[in-house]
Parts: structure tokens; sequence; C-alpha cells
């Protein structure tokens, strides 16, 4: 079964370079190969659900210029319905300037344009798009009040709501209320709780307050050291699946859409934490964003193979 999901966030295009190493301040460092792939946390995400089989509709806006209509095509040509989103010919597209070491880590930096000019109207124009979800996948890089609007309809409809609080960021109870699934890395926990994260003690300290701030379940993303599922039922761990990263730009994003796609069709939330959890196994195997995430047949065969 198709599930469907909304997906509200950014889409940015990514200016990425390969280098040995993150320059220090005020120091330059000689790069490799200079690539523009699409991106923006909504749009990686919404792709990354459209490429494992489900339905997705993207809600969104971008500038009237070169970089807007090349992410539009894109997003068309891996599946994802674009009538939510909106072409603003007063601000660029939203642009990502990426650094990639040789370790695979990286750094990045974003001039939103356009993504930050969407208003609570953009959601319920799309309100039709959100009656047929099983699950609305939200970021941090639009507007809070967007992002409330969409958790709100979402609840309305009857569709989970998952928010990747990324880029970290304080937020209001009142939203954290409406969210099913928080899916925050360590340093965005810290900024939401105000507890450093850097043991599993510590880790289930900051999850537990989320949840007394009204999050139904916490999902503490760890990296190489897998995840962190936390809620009334108690925490449970899920080891990472090992495997040689190149670039962990879309590792996160890879991880959400994988698994709002397996809950939007139906799986436990155990088979959906795997399933997220090989996506992005995969997806820092390659490089880029978008093209780094994988479709269906490659999760299953990973997955087969691991057992």
């Amino acid at each position: 079964m198709r599930g469907q999901v909304v997906v509200v966030g950014s889409l940015n295009m990514d200016l990425v370079v390969k280098c040995p190493r993150h320059p220090k301040l005020g120091e330059t460092v000689l790069g490799g190969v200079f690539q523009t792939i699409p991106g923006g946390k909504g749009a990686n995400q919404a792709v990354a659900a459209a490429r494992l089989g489900a339905r997705v509709e993207m809600v969104g806006r971008v500038g009237a210029d070169g970089f807007g209509k090349d992410l539009l095509d894109n997003l068309s040509s891996s599946g994802v319905g674009i009538s939510g989103v909106l072409r603003d010919s007063e601000a660029a597209t939203g642009v990502a300037l990426i650094v990639v070491d040789a370790r695979g880590e990286n750094t990045i930096v974003v001039a939103s344009g356009a993504n930050m000019r969407m208003l609570v109207e953009d959601v319920d124009a799309a309100a039709a798009a959100f009656r047929g979800a099983a699950a609305v996948l939200l970021q941090l890089e639009s507007p809070v009040p967007v992002v409330a609007q969409a958790a709100h309809l979402a609840r309305q409809c009857g569709a989970k709501v998952i928010l990747n609080p990324a880029p970290g960021q304080p937020l209001g109870a009142d939203l954290l209320a409406l969210v099913d699934y928080l899916v925050p890395n360590e340093s965005e926990t810290a900024i939401l709780t105000g507890i450093e994260v850097v043991d599993p003690a510590s880790r289930e300290r900051a999850a537990d307050k989320l949840l007394e701030q009204g999050v139904r379940t916490v999902i503490l993303t760890l990296g190489e050291h897998g995840a962190l599922l936390v809620n009334a039922d108690g925490a449970r761990h899920f080891p990472a699946l090992e495997v040689k990263a190149v670039d962990t730009t879309a590792a996160g994003d890879a991880f959400v859409g994988a698994f709002g796609a397996a809950l939007a069709e139906g799986q436990p939330v155990e088979l959906a934490m795997r399933f997220a959890s090989a996506a992005a196994a995969i997806s820092v195997t390659r490089m880029g964003a978008q093209p780094s995430l994988p479709n269906r047949a490659e999760v299953e065969a990973f997955l087969a193979q691991q057992s």
C-alpha cells in the first residue's frame, strides 16, 4: 500500500565542494570538484520518501529564477507532486553552501531566500493534500508559524506529525505538543532541552524532558551510533548499520523521509526504524544530497544482506 506523505519545508540548490579538510578561520584551502545539486531539507525528505514508494506532495516556495525551475523539474522527475510549491518573484531560491572533508563530514551555510517567505496561507491552500495524508514531514528551514500551522492541519486530518527540528532552535511546548515523532540529533536535542547530550544517561534525560512537553515519541539520531527511540513505553536503542561514509550531508533527511514513508504505508515503528536506518546508511556512501538517496529495491537488498 502506497501511503501519502505531505512535506512542508525548504527547497535549496546545494553548492558543494569537496576538500581534504575544513579551513580554519581566515584560511584558504584548495578544494576539488564543484557540484550544483538539488537539496533543501524539505525537498530531500520528499524525494527520499518518493523513491521508497510513497505518494508525496511538496509544499514550499522557490524563486522565479533558474535554480527554482531546476528544483521543481527535479522534484517532478522524482515523482513528487509540486502543485503546493509557489514561485516567488520577490526572492531568490534558497541556496546552501556545503563543504565536505575527506572523512565525509560537512559544514553548511544556508541562504534561505524564498523559503523564509512561506506563509500560513500557503499551508491552508494545500489542505486537500493533507486530507489524504498518512504522515506530514516538517523541518525548521521554514518560518515556525508555517510549521505550526502544518502540524495543526495534519492533526485535524488524522496524519502523523514528524518534525525534524533542524536547524536547531528553541521551540515552544504548544508546537511540541502537536508532534507525534520528533527526530533531532544530539546538538538539536541540547538546544531544545538545555541538557548537554554526551552519554546514554543524558540522552534519555533529554528525551524524557521532550516527552514532558507533549512530544509522543522522540527519535534521537546518533550518527554512527545509531538512534534512540524514547516514548511512554521506555527507551530502545537501534544500532547503526555499518558502512564506509563519504558524505553525510543527507543522512538525516534520508532517515526522516524513509521513516515517514514506512509509517505512511502502515509499517510498525520498529520496522520503520530499521528501514530508515538502512536508507540513511546507504546515503552516506554517496556524494551529494538527493543523488545519494536510495530507492526501495536498494534498501530492501541492503536489509537482506544485514539479515
